[in-house]
């Protein structure tokens, strides 16, 4: 800086102001100051900015499969938002286990992150949800509820409309034995999903058959595992809804070696509209949301509390909607 301060032949709190953007510049100043810079390559020490602000400008994002398109999709929004505001992120995956997030939290800790998003593997250990306690930054919570986490803001899609609506095309359609593959009820998307498959049972005065509901993972070897089980069911069911575009995978995989037709031999509704689905022959009926839109919320959420350290954390939450394709058709 004092070396530019030199070239442009200004005080060396002129090179500072303006490497700020502060106001109080005037354009001739800024001008030769720039000009400087180009002309030296100078480039302004980040961290060294940052031990004077007091303040990093990147927010730590703890994703539990960076390989997920739906987990992409929420980063991508996010990073959008935060960097119009002029924040960079840290992005880390915890591979879905629920040690790696309390790993990855201590991490980003130490780097001193303004702020924290984060989507846990599991809302309900201790050793992770202590480790969040320990950080003095503003926490936001992608899809997830964490009781003893009360400092921390959330978006949260509603699941339970969704599946709720999903079960009852099935029923319209109408099949009686209807198969859940999902995630564990450890997290929000798993109890939220399984409280509308049950609304929907209960609406429509049907008993929910729990042989024919697997829940504990999310990764394609589960939903192939699960997805096997159910077709070798004496009476098996006539459709699956498999919660959560990886279980599709796998689903597909166990339709496919047991040379079961999607749409004509069995019905099929999938969670996420991921070019799979879509692209799939037949298509599959999803239950959408914006994911997107989930990861600028998110972002949003954080910057409100970074610009402004008296605000109480919120909850926003992102509709779902059913978009019906041929995979859904009438029980035979």
């Amino acid at each position: 800086m004092k070396e530019v301060a030199r070239r442009a032949g200004v005080a060396l709190s002129s090179v500072s102001r303006v490497l700020n953007d502060h106001p109080d510049v005037s354009d001739a100043m800024r001008a030769k100051v720039i000009a400087a810079i180009k002309e030296l390559g100078y480039q302004p020490n980040l961290v060294a900015s940052s031990l004077r602000r007091g303040s990093t400008k990147t927010v730590g994002f703890v994703v539990a499969d960076i390989s997920n398109p739906l987990f992409a999709d929420i980063t991508w929004g996010a990073e959008r938002r935060l960097n119009r505001a002029g924040y960079s992120m840290v992005l880390t995956n915890s591979e879905g286990d629920p040690a790696r997030d309390e790993k990855m939290v201590r991490l980003l800790r130490r780097r001193r992150v303004d702020g924290l998003i984060i989507s846990l593997a599991d809302e309900t250990r201790k050793e992770t949800i202590a480790e969040l306690k320990h950080l003095e930054v503003p926490i936001v919570l992608i899809d997830r509820e964490v009781g003893d986490l009360a400092s921390a803001s959330a978006v949260l899609a509603d699941h339970a409309e969704g599946m709720r609506r999903a079960t009852e095309l099935l029923f319209d359609l109408g099949h009686r034995r209807i198969g859940l593959i999902g995630p564990s009820e450890s997290t929000r998307p798993g109890r939220e999903r399984l409280a509308g498959f049950k609304a929907a049972h209960s609406s429509r005065r049907v008993g929910v058959d729990w042989d024919l509901v697997k829940l504990g993972g999310l990764s394609p070897a589960f939903g192939e595992a699960m997805a096997h089980e159910l077709l070798n069911l004496k009476d098996p069911p006539s459709a699956l809804i498999s919660a959560g575009n990886l279980l599709l995978v796998g689903t597909l995989r166990a339709l496919h070696r047991a040379r079961v037709s999607v749409g004509s031999e069995i019905s099929l509704v999938s969670c996420d509209d991921v070019p799979l689905a879509e692209l799939y022959n037949p298509p599959i009926t999803v239950v959408d949301r914006n994911t997107v839109e989930m990861g600028e919320i998110a972002a949003g959420l954080l910057l409100e509390r970074l610009e402004d350290p008296e605000a109480k954390p919120r909850v926003a939450t992102v509709p779902t909607r059913l978009i019906v394709r041929a995979s859904t058709a009438a029980a035979r």
